[in-house]
């Protein structure tokens, strides 16, 4: 990203971006996939995470515009620019093709599982990657 355009201080990085989530998904950002990248930290270390919003809405006016409804909201946090480089590099190679299993999951599973929220989030530790599926604590991933 040109410096120009960038919100993150200097010493800050994205790992990934949007071609590599849309070449990974196999499609490009819309009402059914929406792409984020945050200026701050998550605190608890999250680098990529996902959200699937439900089709629940209100006639009470709090509830969420239909044409989120059944979409994949997809955010990507910022890491140290020295650890970029190496955070990209598992990130596409372990958590891309398994965001794109989630999405896929999210999109044909059950109605039951459809209409409730769900998560899957990676976060980088020591040069390796740990999952947390729906808010639960983060483990390490297993390789195959």
């Amino acid at each position: 990203m040109p410096a120009r355009n960038r919100r993150l201080p200097r010493h800050l990085s994205w790992p990934l971006t949007s071609t590599d989530i849309c070449s990974a998904l196999g499609e490009t950002p819309s009402s059914a996939l929406q792409l984020s990248f945050f200026d701050h930290h998550w605190t608890d270390g999250t680098l990529l995470k996902a959200r699937w919003v439900p089709p629940t809405g209100s006639n009470y006016g709090t509830g969420l515009p239909p044409d989120w409804w059944s979409s994949v909201w997809i955010t990507v946090g910022p890491i140290s620019s020295s650890e970029r480089v190496t955070a990209r590099q598992v990130l596409r190679e372990q958590a891309l093709p398994e965001l794109r299993n989630w999405v896929e999951k999210a999109r044909n599973d059950s109605e039951a599982w459809a209409l409730s929220r769900h998560t899957i989030a990676w976060r980088y530790v020591d040069q390796s990657l740990h999952l947390s599926h729906d808010q639960q604590p983060y483990q390490p991933v297993k390789l195959p």
